[in-house]
């Protein structure tokens, strides 16, 4: 439904509803072709916002100092859940330089040489669950058997996180991450893990261990970083690490499930593995709705519109990776795609800490996968797939396979 808004247009209302497969959200959809830069109301908050979703529009705006994070603080701007993901004082609320200082100090851990070491280790684990699962035998849930357990793994060493804690972390990640809870529920649950990381953090300064919390810990300690700060950056990075990269991997699966033939080619040609992750993670729909929210500090044109001081901006990334302006024949996978990169991972200073991270998981799971089970097909119809409701990340709820 969409509602005038006085003399300067319309407001489109936007309650996305729960997507199967990789349907796309017809709304951000066709303001992409029709509206590219329009005012949306979500279903909580106050208010409306501009909704930015073509490719060259959203990098500006991704990339512009005079959109701030930052400034959201304390204003109730109309969101897709009822209780703020990021807290504020956090990474994911801060502008520069507050943002680069803490950038800066997880830089080393997600860089190149750290992620080439980590990938080897990575390649190990996945080789052995592989082997453990072909030894349990079809029919299995990849997502769960798979391709969850691997990503939990992976970000609880990197951060720290004991293996015996996993368990009500995920019960956390469940609670933040649901946009049909309430604000005092979701804020209960934020309250519950900031004490854990915070426990953590004091624990790890008194006993340091080779991951990333010691060494924040350590960074608090000559006041490079406020404790505040600290558990946001660590809260931030296991919820990305636990739930995007396991939706996003079990969705890439399920994709080269439903598309053999670019699969067959694929197998035949491992060595086109990272270009094809980059297709699929243009091509899959992440996320129910958008993220974060910007303010304008100063007027700001984009795509032809006056982003006024104060008013309240998103931008949807899945959109950009569809604009026909930039990808041939965008709503179509193509696993040889050779185009602009995508941004899926975001632009500018809030790309995504984790990248490079995500993309080797990716990467080293679905390799294992294509080169361990040369047979691997659904074992349902993909009509018969269930997927997840009620929560921020899209992917499938089990992925149940047979080779």
């Amino acid at each position: 439904m969409n509602a005038p808004d006085g003399p300067d247009g319309v407001v489109h209302d936007w309650i996305p509803s729960p997507l199967p497969d990789t349907v796309f959200d017809p709304l951000p959809h066709r303001l992409l072709h029709e509206e590219p830069v329009a005012r949306v109301r979500l279903p909580y908050g106050e208010g409306h916002a501009w909704l930015v979703t073509r490719y060259e529009d959203v990098k500006l705006v991704a990339s512009d100092p005079r959109l701030s994070r930052a400034r959201t603080v304390g204003r109730p701007v109309t969101s897709m859940t009822p209780h703020t993901l990021a807290p504020a004082g956090g990474v994911g609320r801060a502008d520069p330089p507050d943002h680069t200082r803490l950038r800066r100090l997880i830089a080393p851990t997600f860089g190149r040489r750290r992620m080439t070491a980590l990938r080897e280790h990575t390649e190990r684990m996945a080789s052995t669950l592989a082997l453990r699962t072909l030894e349990t035998g079809p029919p299995a849930d990849l997502a769960e058997s798979f391709v969850g357990p691997m990503s939990a793994t992976v970000i609880a060493e990197l951060l720290g996180v004991p293996a015996a804690d996993l368990d009500r972390v995920q019960a956390w990640r469940a609670g933040i991450l649901s946009n049909d809870t309430t604000a005092a529920a979701g804020e209960a649950v934020k309250k519950e893990i900031a004490g854990y990381f915070a426990d953590l953090a004091r624990h790890r300064a008194a006993h340091p261990g080779d991951d990333l919390v010691s060494e924040l810990a350590a960074a608090r300690g000559t006041g490079g970083i406020s404790t505040p700060e600290l558990v946001s950056m660590a809260v931030m990075l296991t919820l990305n690490g636990l739930d995007a990269v396991r939706n996003i991997v079990s969705t890439m699966a399920y994709v080269l499930l439903v598309h053999p033939a670019q699969t067959a080619k694929l197998r035949a040609a491992p060595d086109r593995l990272p270009r094809a992750v980059d297709e699929l993670l243009r091509y899959i729909p992440q996320r129910d709705g958008v993220g974060m929210p910007r303010i304008v500090t100063a007027d700001i044109e984009v795509g032809g519109v006056t982003l006024r001081e104060g008013e309240a901006v998103y931008v949807f990334y899945p959109a950009a990776n569809r604009d026909p302006s930039v990808y041939t024949d965008p709503d179509r996978l193509d696993l040889d795609r050779d185009e602009a990169p995508h941004l899926a991972f975001g632009h500018g200073a809030h790309y995504c800490a984790g990248a490079r991270l995500a993309r080797m998981e990716a990467e080293v799971m679905l390799g294992t996968l294509l080169a361990r089970f040369p047979a691997l097909a659904l074992a349902v119809p993909p009509g018969q797939v269930a997927w997840r409701t009620g929560t921020v990340n899209r992917g499938p709820e089990a992925l149940p396979v047979t080779w």
